[in-house]
């Protein structure tokens, strides 16, 4: 009795782990169309046409003002990319994969002498356990609780577009 107790504390707080339950959510709602981050207001909106079916308060890059140039620079990026892939074992939980760095990315970025960067992701939290008083904190990914991130990965399919604005 005491374990399910334990559980269903840990279910509650969104720390499933040992417990039974799946972080592999199934939806079979509407199809995400697309994918809007708002930087500025710290938003994503996943998207039904234009009707937006759930709504994330987000973390970003450490260094949230302005578009993603180099490596390391941790900026989100700005723009227009499509989910590219599925990491199911990531260390922030789970993740889905950002089509950045685009072509015009790494040509900026080369022209600079540098590079681009990458493995930009829309990821949980995992193992990362942020400051509780640091907001933005990823090196450049969009970051939700791990509960949402169950979501988002049950619902967002690769190809999906993802439109991401200052």
């Amino acid at each position: 009795m005491r374990m399910i107790a334990v559980c269903m504390v840990m279910a509650s707080l969104g720390l499933v782990s040992g417990c039974g339950e799946s972080k592999f959510k199934t939806y079979r709602g509407p199809d995400i169309t697309g994918i809007y981050v708002d930087k500025s207001d710290r938003k994503m909106y996943l998207m039904h046409g234009n009707q937006a079916l759930k709504v994330y308060n987000v973390s970003l890059g450490k260094m949230p003002v302005g578009a993603k140039e180099f490596e390391g620079d941790g900026k989100t990026p700005e723009g227009s990319y499509v989910i590219d892939r599925r990491r199911p074992d990531s260390p922030f939980h789970l993740s889905i994969g950002i089509s950045y760095p685009n072509p015009q990315n790494v040509a900026f970025a080369e022209g600079q002498g540098k590079s681009p960067g990458g493995a930009i992701v829309i990821h949980g939290v995992g193992r990362a356990r942020p400051p509780a008083d640091l907001w933005d904190w990823t090196d450049g990914c969009i970051a939700v609780t791990d509960t949402e991130m169950e979501d988002v990965y049950s619902m967002v399919r690769n190809g999906t577009p993802i439109t991401i604005v200052p």
